[in-house]
């Protein structure tokens, strides 16, 4: 399968069938009368939210939809028969963008839920509709409307409570297989994930939350270094972020400057993303001497100066990811009473998601408007020579949590 998390479309919704102009005609009836029936109304367009789905890679592929317009009316009064609505499905988390306006028309965040995105055209009325004491034999119809036409932009974010974040080989992956069911690909080089990974924490039984590893970040990546910071816009629906920091690397490298860097991109994504509440998970103590763990632990945290809740775990192991769960589900159940009971801050936490994607899409539109010049400098080509068509995220992967 294909991941794919953006997809633009066109949708054309259903025309309003006419009216029909048309009068009786009866044995022995000298003036039948006007009997011309209504159009019957266009089919809308609908998105669905389906949680069968994980990607949007039917939309890659397919990009334009219209649904049936609605039937003429006929005579004998007779009604024209209403366009069957189009109903389209697409995976829980999409967010439905009209390309044309940059409105956000809604985020499909629950299964079942439907979004009315092109509203079927009206119908015509027939001849009938016009007949009057002082007109008794007319002959005005009108004609149906046009369905509603939209270009549609189809972004994918994970509906996640926790979002890993760290170098390529932080451990994200192995974090999340031992905490969950997840079972993401793990090897000992950069870049093992390419794509999201989703996994269910149970930490008791009615208790449980949604974690997701994106593909590492590395330094540039905010100017499209590695692979970039196009799948970072996942995590902006998390409520926290758990920033993993290898104790060990295998290259040697600094572990404070390491947890700089990514600091350092995620601000030039997204300012608001950067101010999330943010956790330190300092991994691999296993491959710290015992000794030495403490030293190496207090000084990292005293070199970036974190305020914030810090955790130690031997993702590998196992070892210390049951305290550090059971303090996410506390402090999710928490936010989300807090939210529960005062509308006013649920109201900023979802503008706050907002700010966030809108910063999200102005960045990664930036990065890849900067690839297409430098594509199309290459190639000598002018600005007006070519559409480029960026397949970025056609990742041939196995999509599972």
């Amino acid at each position: 399968m294909k991941f794919v998390d953006e997809a633009p479309i066109h949708v054309q919704a259903g025309k309003g069938g006419n009216g029909c102009l048309s009068f009786r005609r009866e044995k022995f009836v000298e003036k039948g009368g006007p009997d011309g029936g209504d159009g019957g109304d266009g089919g809308s367009v609908y998105l669905e939210a389906d949680d069968s789905l994980n990607t949007l890679v039917d939309y890659r592929y397919q990009p334009r939809y219209a649904a049936e317009s609605g039937e003429p009316g006929r005579g004998r009064n007779c009604t024209g028969a209403k366009g069957d609505d189009l109903v389209l499905k697409v995976p829980v988390g999409t967010t439905v963008i009209d390309v044309d306006t940059g409105e956000t028309l809604g985020d499909m965040t629950e299964a079942g839920e439907r979004l009315l995105v092109a509203q079927g055209g009206w119908h015509g009325l027939g001849n009938t509709r016009f007949k009057s004491s002082t007109n008794r034999a007319p002959r005005q119809t009108t004609n149906g409307s046009l369905g509603e036409e939209r270009s549609l932009k189809l972004e994918l974010k994970v509906l996640a409570d926790v979002g890993l974040l760290g170098l390529p080989n932080a451990g994200k992956s192995t974090f999340i297989r031992a905490v969950s069911a997840a079972k993401p690909k793990v090897a000992n080089y950069p870049f093992t994930t390419l794509v999201p990974n989703l996994g269910v924490v149970q930490v008791q039984k009615h208790r449980s939350f949604v974690i997701a590893d994106i593909p590492g970040l590395i330094e540039g990546a905010a100017e499209g270094a590695g692979l970039g910071v196009r799948f970072l816009k996942h995590l902006t629906r998390c409520r926290v972020l758990l920033h993993l920091v290898d104790l060990a690397p295998f290259d040697g490298s600094d572990p404070v400057e390491n947890a700089r860097v990514i600091e350092r991109e995620l601000a030039s994504f997204s300012p608001t993303l950067a101010e999330r509440e943010r956790w330190l998970v300092l991994n691999k103590t296993d491959l710290v001497p015992a000794a030495e763990l403490d030293q190496r632990c207090e000084a990292i945290v005293e070199a970036l100066n974190w305020q914030g809740p810090v955790f130690r775990v031997a993702a590998i192991r196992g070892e210390g990811t049951d305290v550090l769960c059971g303090r996410l589900m506390d402090y999710l159940e928490e936010r989300k009473e807090e939210e529960a009971a005062d509308p006013e801050l649920a109201e900023a936490e979802l503008e706050s998601q907002r700010q966030m994607q809108r910063e999200a899409r102005e960045r990664i539109d930036e990065l890849r408007e900067a690839q297409r010049a430098k594509r199309r400098a290459a190639k000598g080509l002018a600005d007006e020579d070519e559409d480029w068509d960026d397949d970025d995220h056609d990742v041939d992967i196995e999509y599972r949590h």
